[in-house]
């Protein structure tokens, strides 16, 4: 009797099938974790297409998944050179003002070379037909640059984001999630969770620099998603329509700040591969 009442169900049911992941990923380190993602989902049965600019510094190909390249107008030392830039200036030790107005100055370089790939990508017809052709079930995407949600949005693809942070919290303004300043420690500013009333008032006057800044940096992108997708948009408004945040973030290294219910931690992604110690750390550990 029993079986005779779930057969109609199971017939029903269908097995679990692999989609296609259109991945639009971001230079430097943070392709490394990434890669490890996309290798992951391909021996998982998915179809993972990576679409980057021709001039590129770490993204490589794989037998995990098919790498498509399209032309761009700057050189490859120029990615190196702000790669560089950027990671010099994040270990710098000099006073806060002179980092944030450096970093300011390498995001403000940063934007403009990846605005000119990502406007080479979405003015490259033979590229955009394929994607178009190609019926892609999710896009997998960097949000610090954020032309994989421009195409996203163009061609009604749901998104996944793949971070660790967007400068000036866009990534938590754009999921709305709370974000206040007396509690949140803003970036770059070295203070924790627990602040002073003088770090406090250092937080908010940082945050509310940030809307001014930020809009120097992002105002290429929001130009350019503007004129492809034919209306007014921020970049806020632009990744507020992402499906799920992945953070390379982890509570146990990073202070506790209020989320969203589509925001995943996932920071044990970059211990994923562990390598046994050589012949010299073991003769260092026991000296």
């Amino acid at each position: 009797m029993l079986v005779a009442v779930l057969l109609p169900f199971l017939c029903c049911l269908g097995s679990a099938a692999a989609g296609k992941v259109l991945v639009i990923p971001m230079e430097g380190s943070h392709w490394l974790s990434m890669k490890e993602v996309l290798i992951e989902l391909s021996k998982r049965g998915h179809e993972v297409i990576v679409v980057s600019p021709e001039m590129k510094t770490v993204v490589d190909s794989s037998e995990w998944y098919t790498l498509k390249t399209y032309p761009v107008h700057f050189k490859e030392e120029e990615m190196e050179d702000l790669l560089h830039s950027l990671t010099a200036n994040s270990f710098s030790d000099q006073p806060f003002i002179y980092r944030f107005l450096n970093i300011w100055d390498i995001f403000k370089k940063s934007s403009a070379v990846f605005e000119v790939a990502c406007s080479s990508l979405l003015h490259n017809k033979e590229m955009m037909k394929f994607i178009e052709e190609s019926k892609f079930d999710v896009m997998f995407t960097d949000p610090v640059t954020p032309c994989g949600q421009i195409i996203a949005l163009h061609f009604s693809i749901p998104s996944a984001f793949f971070l660790r942070a967007i400068p000036c919290a866009i990534d938590t303004h754009a999921a709305q999630s709370p974000d206040p300043p007396s509690y949140v420690p803003r970036m770059f500013s070295l203070n924790t969770d627990h602040m002073t009333f003088p770090q406090r008032v250092k937080n908010v006057l940082i945050a509310i620099s940030e809307a001014f800044t930020c809009r120097i940096i992002f105002s290429p992108f929001e130009r350019l998603a503007s004129d492809f997708l034919q209306k007014p948009i921020t970049v806020t408004e632009l990744l507020s329509h992402g499906s799920i945040w992945l953070k390379r973030l982890d509570f146990v290294f990073d202070y506790p700040t209020p989320v969203m219910p589509n925001m995943i931690f996932i920071g044990g992604i970059n211990c994923a591969r562990k390598k046994p110690l050589s012949q010299v750390s073991d003769w260092l550990g026991k000296v």
